[in-house]
């Protein structure tokens, strides 16, 4: 078969042509039915073409008028990896808001904010690049089973019901209500049973019961498909129960399929495919790989990031399936209807005029009503864990501030992972400045650990010949082999990621940059290089090799330095869409006596610490104690920066603790000796001043924990064990640290007797439950009421479990009546077995600003169930 490769111009006037040549095809009709229209163009495509078709970077049909298609986008709190973009909080942090409804207006805020980035691309007759997409992979409904999983943070807690709740609102606003077209299409991810460690996920065989399954790992992918619809699934990178996820028989077809009557399609995770193969052997080749996902019902082959060495590479294995008879047809065909009714019905073979989503306002894009719903988001996500009464803070009082810990003034550990870039991002440090203007306010970080190393200045870089900035040369291979296509001074190497390339085509492009590196003042620094497939020489001397698959965030080495003498340098990267950073910061021998002064002449101290995307995150690279392959192996507060906290205590002025973090810390000796302990997560854009309004009193916290706060990893199973007793709220019987549920506020609420609106019921009936929350302090404040049910007595039972929770907003005096309806799902439990039943026998429900047995407040009632009924799965 002849190939011909086509320059992206003549593809583009050949598509155009094209266009126009098939415009009578029922394929291009808006007005025939999308399955109609999708059995045409299917029955028009060859192999190749079929096959081109099946992996994320699906390519042009030229004959047929089909443009290419990069299937790979995300937007897990936002518009993320292209540009600028408003950016909310963490996932994490959204489940302490306990807030679906805001959480879906955040959902269509991010789809109108893709969809601008989509329609600017179209007007001006570009192509779509990776992360340009309408497909976003969000969000990611893992449940946060352990807290030393690095990817926490991306999820909605540890309990299924919240995470249901919350995911299906996120979709709903992704998608869009229209009856015909999708704003974006949303994906439930990672399915399923994936929840750490990351070092072995492309290989780890999970082995889980049936009971675990169903209560635990599948029910909010159940709730996601059968109740938000959600367009799309991923397959996990991990085996379950012998079987990988992406060719698993019990996921795919068992319950996607045939239990939940999934109709949208599945997407691996990047290379999971491969991985049936090369990471779990349960294939002896890739196309076989290919082929028995495919026929379990995976219909995109994300093939890691981009294409491989080849033109068609990556999709090779699924032609190959389909000629050497390993895939039929029909399953190829089934796949292909999926894919292109997604494309249609997010308007992609329609008039834009035709299509509502395609005439959203540009001014929408990092608008100011997206930055008011980003801070209202940042502010009902703060948890406030402890107060002795020093908080909220009263202005007048207060004269002199000492904000110390290394994250106060940074802008990335607001961001999390998985993130686009803001506009005007707000550092917790800024935020104080401006909330409390009149005070006098000394920052400093009182340790190097976790400082941020910033792009090294063109001040400080000269070329070869004395210019400023370095010398960059571009070569179209990966070698750099022969003569570069381009040679230029780039003012520094800090490129930001999908910035418009030196030359086309960046994945087939290799750059090396020389000069030389000048120190301002004698000091010590660690300097090195963030960006992947890169190495750094100085002096001749290799000194960052960021070569490894792992390799995330910056590689750094300390060297002194001596004003005014020039350092050679040599930066080389191969073909990478993870543009190099050269990088550097200070070293200041004095920091932690400088706090300790600042905490001195201070009124109080603000200690802003905690831990960051760099340290907890996906699959990579981390050597510090206490941390493995983007997973931790302690939850205690780095000791860096804990032992800041204590020199500054131990000056006598009150000490309020600021922690940042995706998930969940130790923090004993700060909830032992801290005056208040504010928990932040990574709060997003406007986490600054969220974190500044909630301190002052502007903002009276709200945010619930949606995880539990251990006292440490003793108190916890092995990490790698998956099955779910003794760990979170539902079935740990310790004692924890801070409990699911727990958020104080500056007021006080108080519950009137729980009342069910019958004391008993047959089991398949619904209940109801009444009760009266009361705002008995003197501010105003929002109440996340909470609902929690406690089963008889079985195996397996949990010791409780959510059932439902809403927000309320009361004056000071002022009360209201909650009333929760329990459907028999709300009311049922999981036996050995994996069934779902109601059971008959007593049940407890007890409404309150947390879980009962706490000091959250709340009442309690029973109720009575007789008989028993089996719910579908």
């Amino acid at each position: 078969m002849r190939r011909i490769l086509l320059g992206s111009v003549g593809l583009a006037a050949i598509v155009s042509s094209a266009r126009a040549a098939t415009s009578d095809m029922p394929f291009k009709n808006p007005a025939l039915p999308i399955a109609q229209r999708v059995d045409d163009l299917v029955a028009r495509l060859t192999l190749e073409e079929k096959a081109s078709q099946l992996v994320n970077q699906a390519r042009a049909v030229p004959r047929l008028g089909i443009p290419e298609y990069d299937w790979w986008s995300e937007a897990l709190h936002g518009v993320a990896n292209n540009g600028y973009a408003t950016v909310f909080p963490e996932p994490i942090g959204l489940a302490a808001t306990f807030d679906p409804a805001t959480i879906q207006q955040m959902g269509a805020a991010i789809g109108d904010e893709g969809r601008v980035k989509w329609n600017m691309i179209e007007r001006a007759g570009g192509t779509h690049k990776i992360m340009q997409g309408l497909t976003f992979w969000s969000p990611n409904i893992n449940i946060f089973r352990d807290p030393r999983w690095g990817r926490g943070q991306e999820t909605y807690g540890e309990d299924p019901f919240l995470t249901g709740k919350l995911g299906v609102a996120f979709v709903r606003g992704m998608q869009g209500d229209d009856p015909r077209y999708y704003r974006v299409s949303a994906t439930a991810k990672h399915y399923a049973v994936h929840s750490g460690p990351e070092p072995g996920r492309h290989s780890d065989n999970i082995t889980v019961s049936l009971h675990d399954m169903e209560d635990t790992y599948l029910p909010a992918f159940r709730e996601l498909v059968v109740d938000g619809k959600v367009e799309s699934v991923m397959c996990a990178y991990n085996a379950v129960n012998g079987q990988p996820a992406c060719a698993n028989e019990f996921l795919l077809k068992d319950r996607l399929r045939d239990a939940w009557g999934f109709k949208g399609h599945v997407v691996s995770d990047c290379d999971s495919i491969a991985d049936i193969e090369r990471g779990h052997h349960y294939t002896k080749t890739v196309a076989e790989a290919a082929a028995v996902s495919m026929k379990l019902g995976v219909d995109n082959d994300c093939t890691e990031y981009g294409r491989k060495p080849g033109p068609t590479s990556d999709y090779d294995p699924y032609r190959e399936a389909m000629q050497r008879g390993l895939l039929p047809q029909s399953a190829v065909d089934q796949s292909l209807r999926r894919l292109f009714t997604v494309r249609m019905r997010l308007g992609l073979f329609d008039p834009p005029a035709s299509v509502p989503y395609a005439q959203i306002p540009d001014t929408l894009l990092n608008s100011d009503a997206h930055r008011a719903l980003a801070l209202k988001l940042a502010r009902e996500s703060m948890v406030l864990l402890k107060n002795d009464g020093v908080l909220p803070l009263k202005r007048a009082a207060i004269r002199r501030i000492a904000v110390v810990g290394p994250l106060a003034d940074q802008t990335e550990v607001l961001l999390g992972n998985y993130h686009g870039q803001p506009l005007r991002p707000i550092s917790a440090l800024d935020g104080i400045r401006a909330e409390f203007p009149d005070a006098q306010i000394v920052f400093e970080p009182g340790t190097d650990f976790l400082r941020l190393a910033e792009p090294i200045p063109t001040s400080a870089l000269r070329t070869p010949d004395g210019q400023p900035g370095m010398k960059g040369e571009y070569w179209r291979n990966g070698d750099f082999s022969g003569a570069p296509a381009l040679t230029r001074i780039d003012p520094r190497v800090a490129f930001e990621r999908n910035a418009p390339a030196a030359l086309p085509d960046a994945a087939t492009v290799s750059v090396r940059w020389t000069g030389s590196v000048t120190a301002p003042a004698d000091a010590t620094y660690r300097i090195g290089i963030d960006g992947r497939s890169a190495k750094l020489w100085i002096d001749d001397k290799l000194v960052a090799d960021n070569s490894g698959a792992q390799q995330r965030g910056p590689n750094l080495v300390e060297l002194t330095l001596r004003k005014g003498e020039p350092h050679q340098v040599r930066i080389e990267q191969s073909p990478s869409r993870f543009p190099p950073r050269f990088v550097w910061n200070e070293i200041r021998k004095d920091a932690l006596a400088r706090a300790v002064a600042a905490a001195r002449s201070a009124d109080l101290v603000i200690g802003i610490a905690g831990i960051t995307s760099a340290l907890e995150g996906e699959e990579m690279t981390v050597n510090i104690p206490g941390f493995k392959g983007g997973d931790r192996t302690s939850l205690d507060m780095p000791a860096d920066e804990e032992n800041v906290l204590k020199a500054v205590k131990e000056t006598g002025k009150p000490l309020i603790v600021v922690l940042m973090n995706g998930s969940a810390l130790s923090v004993n000796w700060a909830a032992q000796h801290a005056n208040a302990i504010l928990e932040a997560w990574y709060p997003g854009q406007e986490g600054g001043t969220a974190i500044a309004q909630t301190l002052s009193g502007a903002n009276n916290p709200s945010g619930k924990l949606p995880v539990t706060f251990y006292t440490g990893v003793d108190q916890l199973p092995p990490f790698t064990d998956y099955a779910m007793a003794q760990r979170t709220y539902r079935y740990f019987t310790g004692k924890p640290l801070y409990p699911f549920g727990h958020g104080l506020s500056y007021t006080r609420f108080s519950y009137d007797k729980t009342a069910p609106t019958r004391l008993s019921v047959k089991a398949g009936e619904q209940i109801g439950i009444d009760a009266t929350v009361r705002n008995d302090g003197k501010v105003a404040g929002d109440e996340v009421v909470q609902l929690y049910l406690s089963f008889p007595d079985a195996p397996g039972i949990p010791v409780r479990a959510l059932r439902g929770f809403t927000r309320v907003t009361l004056e000071p005096g002022a009360s209201k009546q909650v009333h929760f309806d329990l459907d028999p799902r709300d009311l049922s439990s999981v036996n050995a077995a994996g069934q779902r039943l109601v059971t008959p026998g007593t049940y407890r429900v007890s409404v309150g600003g947390g879980q009962p047995g706490t000091a959250s407040g709340g009442a309690s009632a029973t109720f009575t169930v007789t008989g028993s009924y089996r719910l579908p799965l």
